[in-house]
């Protein structure tokens, strides 16, 4: 095994509390584009969208100003119905199950995590299988976006219009994902960042706060914390996590 795969292995031992804190390139490896690679998200050029930045298509403004441009794009980029998890949400699952992870901060919106199996996932960009009544907050399905037949769909009980549970452009995070997410961190002797450049605020944030005994940063590209941390890969999530020994 190599060295820092047998140093991995040393740090998940000594530590009592760890956690994993990841972004979207956590969910690659399942076929979801991330949005800030070369060919991610937001490098996906499409003719309907070519006018529209990015942040915008997936703002509150464009939700509450120009509902069919953010429904149409939604539909077309976001739908995550027949992905699966891969071996890295698998792996954590595990990791959680054998009582070596106290839980899960993403920033992803795909459901993949607890998909795999994982309990304790604080999602503090909401998520797509959520979606709501912006008037009268009546739940719908994970698919009704997708299914409901209308350009901008519309609540069955008021008329108002179902939103999903997703932390756009120009809102707020969630109030308790973000207060169990400072929790964990605040207790972690170990934290565990993968497949994020971190540098979306205010998400980044929690990780940048972390005053740990051990930081492991896991991402293809150099990030802003590679400098402060106890072991760096940049390699895949997969391949890393499965070196760990449970």
């Amino acid at each position: 095994m190599e060295p820092d795969y047998i140093k991995l292995n040393e740090i998940i031992k000594d530590s009592e509390h760890i956690v994993f804190f990841g972004g979207a390139g956590v969910s690659t490896e399942s076929g979801i584009p991330d949005f800030r690679s070369t060919d991610g998200l937001y490098n996906q050029h499409d003719v309907r969208f070519d006018g529209y930045s990015p942040e915008y298509l997936l703002s509150i403004d464009c939700l509450k100003y120009e509902p069919k441009v953010f429904y149409e794009f939604y539909r077309q980029k976001l739908n995550v119905d027949g992905i699966e998890p891969n071996k890295a949400h698998i792996k954590l699952a595990q990791m959680e199950k054998a009582n070596k992870l106290d839980g899960i901060i993403t920033q992803n919106i795909d459901g993949l995590h607890q998909k795999a199996g994982s309990v304790n996932v604080q999602e503090v960009h909401g998520s797509t299988l959520r979606n709501y009544c912006s008037r009268c907050h009546k739940k719908y399905p994970s698919d009704y976006i997708f299914t409901c037949g209308e350009q901008i769909p519309k609540c069955k009980i008021c008329g108002g219009m179902v939103r999903p549970e997703v932390t756009l452009y120009g809102e707020s995070l969630p109030e308790d994902a973000w207060r169990e997410s400072v929790k964990l961190i605040r207790n972690a002797d170990c934290l565990i960042i993968g497949g994020t450049s971190l540098v979306v605020n205010p998400a980044a944030s929690l990780a940048m706060g972390f005053r740990g005994k051990y930081l492991i940063i896991i991402n293809k590209q150099v990030t802003a914390a590679d400098q402060s941390a106890s072991l760096v890969f940049h390699r895949s999530i997969s391949e890393v996590l499965e070196k760990i020994e449970l």
